[in-house]
Parts: structure tokens; sequence; C-alpha cells
């Protein structure tokens, strides 16, 4: 698999089972069915979506640039599996990126932009009902997207999505009842913060907002490899996190 394939030269259709095929495995990753350090096998792949290797390699080239899996030689693709120190640093960046983005949005915002987000967390708290996975998951991502546009700078928005995307893995367990509960919550506080001037209030409780994956995350590395994983937390105290 090579992570420059050329998308110009891939067909409309062939282009369009290749997304398919990413968004079903960035789910699957999101979700927990598919766990860190899993192999995803290009002959399994390509019998399951019934699409061709080369379908299934830019559906995995694509998972690859953003970070989802890793390929290793003569190992083939797997999920990606982080290591204590490196979940710290991801969450480093994430905090930097969020806190940054919301200390630019213009308090209050404009009623029509609270109006936007009321409604997509209307469709948040509707799949949460229903236990609509794929929606939760689709409506989360919908919701931070419009909120961290707010900053008016679309290139550090774009940056706290790709660092959002590249910890699919770490939020794996995001989905259990009562973090969704808990996430709700502080979607309804962000969106009348944004009614305030009160940005450090705001641009604090978006930093707190992304702990609970990380600690879980943090928990199941310590469980699975104690020794290391605690070799990594120090590491990471000793830099005064």
């Amino acid at each position: 698999m090579s992570s420059d394939t050329d998308l110009g030269t891939i067909e409309p259709r062939s282009e369009d089972v290749a997304r398919r095929i990413t968004r079903a495995l960035e789910e699957d990753v999101a979700f927990g069915r598919l766990r860190p350090g899993q192999k995803l096998p290009e002959e399994e792949l390509s019998e399951r979506f019934s699409a061709s290797r080369h379908q299934v390699r830019e559906a995995l080239a694509r998972l690859l640039r953003i970070g989802v899996v890793t390929k290793e030689r003569h190992k083939g693709v797997s999920v990606r599996r982080f290591t204590a120190e490196e979940v710290h640093q991801i969450y480093d960046v994430r905090e930097m990126l969020q806190r940054q983005a919301v200390m630019r949005i213009p308090l209050p915002v404009p009623k029509s932009a609270i109006e936007s987000l009321q409604v997509i967390h209307a469709k948040y708290e509707k799949a949460i009902s229903r236990g609509d996975f794929r929606s939760i998951h689709e409506a989360n991502d919908e919701f931070h997207r419009a909120f961290f546009r707010l900053c008016g700078n679309e290139f550090l928005s774009q940056l706290v999505m790709q660092f959002m995307d590249l910890s699919y893995a770490i939020r794996a367990n995001a989905f259990a009842p009562e973090h969704l509960a808990a996430a709700r919550n502080e979607h309804l506080v962000m969106i009348r913060l944004l009614g305030t001037r009160d940005a450090w209030a705001l641009s604090q409780l978006c930093v707190d907002h992304i702990q609970y994956s990380k600690e879980q995350y943090l928990a199941l590395l310590k469980l699975q490899e104690p020794e290391f994983a605690y070799a990594d937390d120090g590491a990471a105290r000793s830099r005064g996190r």
C-alpha cells in the first residue's frame, strides 16, 4: 500500500467505494469494534465490502494519512495503538488548539450561530435517545466542527478537527452511557457560554470536555501493559504535566 496514491487516477465509482470503506472503518475504530493493534488484512476487507484490493488499499491509505492506522513492513496494516506518552502528547496539542480557538471566538456570538448549534445538538440528543451510535458520532463531529469554526480561523479549526480525527481510537470509549450524559450537558453549557463574554470559562470547559476519553484509554493501557504504561506516565509527570 502506498500513502501517496494518486487520487486523480481513480475512477469516480472506485473513489466512492474507497470513501465508503474509509468511513466504515473509522466508525469501527470510533465505536471500539476494531481495537488498538488489530490487524486489517486486505483480503478480509475486500470480502467484507465486496471491493477490489485496489479500493481497499486506497481506503487504508486514507486512514494512514490521518493517523488512524499504521503500516509495518512485512506485518501489514493495523489500527493504531498509542502509548501512554503519545496519548499525553496528542492531548497536550488538542488542549492548546482548542483553548486558542475558543479564545478567538468573538463573544457573545450572534443569535443565529447559537440557534445553528442548538439544531445540531438536538440531533445529537435524539441520536442518544435512540442509541444510534453512527448518528451520535456524526452529530458530535458536526457540533464540534461548527463550534470551532466560530473562531474565524479556518486553518486553526481544521487543525482542531485533524487532531480530533487522530484520536479516533482513543475516543472509542466515548459512547458509554455515563459519558454521553456528561457530554450532552457540557454541549448545552458550551452553547450557553457562547452567549456570554466568559471566554475563560468556555475555553476551560472545552479542555475538560476531552479528558474522559484520555483517562479511560490510559486506564486501559495500564490494564494491558502496566509496567510500560506506568513508565510512560512517570515520564509525563517528570515534565510537569
